[in-house]
């Protein structure tokens, strides 16, 4: 786990604060977490820092589930089973009166937080758009704050913060209150709905298509993780025919994203219609979502078969599960490591004709350069080679790819080695 998302999550297990130091201390919680590294409990890696549990780590938290009393309704006895006492670890050194009042306080409280600390319940949370900085500084400033100045207007609750895919979203914001002893609400847990738009003007459109980011864009946003991709795409009237590609063009491109790559696309005249739009989208969710339940799932789960969310739902309380937004954020990151993959895909991206759509199914059936490569390797003759790829199904309708692309990229393979 990231260094913040580990607060949330160890707050409410924990009586001291993560953020402020008690008053006539410089100490707060984390300092623990020094402790736990210095015996083995902890390991900390990468850069942002990550922290996982060790093996003995592991062991002493089976440990300490094990010695609760099955009765979670039940108080505590006051006096401690033999089993008990062996699974209370001192961390410290010191503080043995205090460790001793939590170990005999009921565990009732605890056992509920720790069934509900990565739920949010209705009533509990608030839902927030979140626009990313650069739709409010650079470029066409006026016209980026009359976005800002229309949200205003129109009385949407809206959060300023650096997007690393897409250009706004909404997340559902636990509402927190300051712990006793703090000055200010610690940090409230934050879930990624499903929805996700990238706004475009024509100008941004055709400059993006000439410079390959529009198709970049385009596969990013298909595995951002958020299943509601939106196109916002702002017309400029008259403006358009002094582009460097045709009108025409432009509106293929638009038509060709909602129809073959299968996104929901959204047309409007102005700044002040996207703004109207993204106002009426925050009411629309904050209605949805009002009796939901959330839970929070991984990437991980997602891809094991772990995420389920049905809008179709019509029970009193229906729930989904949604993603954490510092994960959603951190694992959109454009210039993160990647991985072999990753990068397969975006030299996959680069050839002519081969979309996002298509690009994932080669990826399905080879993972890597080097996977592809012994593919044609194995094959007995160059029209063998050539036909490799034709019958790789993609997109929804499951077509095939074709000769005449599967014969484009082993050709683009052979003389210029773009996928060696």
């Amino acid at each position: 786990m990231f260094k913040l998302e580990l607060q949330a999550e160890a707050q409410l297990l924990c009586d001291k604060s993560f953020s402020v130091p008690d008053v006539g201390s410089k100490y707060t919680a984390w300092s623990s977490v020094s402790t736990l590294i210095q015996k083995n409990l902890l390991t900390k890696s990468h850069n942002p820092a990550r922290y996982s549990l060790t093996e003995e780590g592991a062991a002493l938290a089976e440990r300490l589930e094990a010695a609760e009393p099955a009765s979670g309704g039940k108080e505590r006895s006051e006096v401690r089973s033999e089993e008990e006492e062996q699974a209370v670890v001192d961390l410290t050194g010191s503080d043995e009166d205090d460790s001793e009042e939590k170990d005999r306080a009921g565990p009732s409280e605890t056992r509920s937080e720790r069934t509900t600390r990565d739920v949010l319940r209705p009533q509990n949370y608030e839902i927030l758009l979140c626009v990313d900085v650069i739709e409010t500084t650079g470029g066409s400033g006026q016209r980026k704050q009359e976005l800002v100045k229309e949200l205003q207007r129109n009385g949407v609750s809206f959060d300023v913060r650096k997007l690393n895919v897409g250009d706004f979203l909404w997340v559902a914001r636990e509402k927190v209150t300051p712990l006793p002893g703090q000055l200010r609400a610690p940090a409230g847990r934050e879930l990624v709905l499903d929805y996700i738009i990238e706004r475009k003007r024509m100008d941004d459109l055709c400059g993006s298509i000439i410079d390959g980011r529009f198709r970049e864009q385009k596969f990013r946003l298909k595995r951002c993780g958020l299943r509601r991709p939106v196109y916002l795409v702002e017309e400029c009237g008259t403006a358009a025919s002094h582009l460097s590609l045709p009108e025409a063009t432009l509106q293929q491109a638009i038509v060709n994203t909602q129809v073959v790559d299968g996104f929901f696309v959204k047309r409007v005249q102005d700044v002040r219609e996207s703004a109207a739009y993204l106002t009426i989208m925050t009411r629309y969710l904050t209605k949805l979502y009002q009796n939901r339940t959330l839970t929070c799932h991984t990437r991980q789960s997602e891809a094991d078969g772990g995420h389920h969310h049905d809008d179709s739902d019509n029970t009193e309380f229906p729930s989904c599960s949604l993603m954490s937004f510092m994960e959603f954020n951190h694992g959109a990151v454009k210039n993160k490591c990647q991985t072999v993959r990753e990068v397969f895909a975006r030299q996959l991206m680069q050839i002519s004709g081969l979309s996002g759509d298509k690009a994932a199914a080669v990826l399905d059936k080879y993972n890597s350069p080097h996977s592809l490569l012994t593919a044609y390797e194995q094959c007995g003759s160059e029209a063998e080679k050539e036909k490799l790829l034709s019958s790789v199904r993609y997109g929804k309708l499951q077509r095939n790819l074709g000769p005449a692309l599967s014969r484009t990229v082993y050709q683009l393979y052979c003389t210029q080695g773009a996928l060696s």
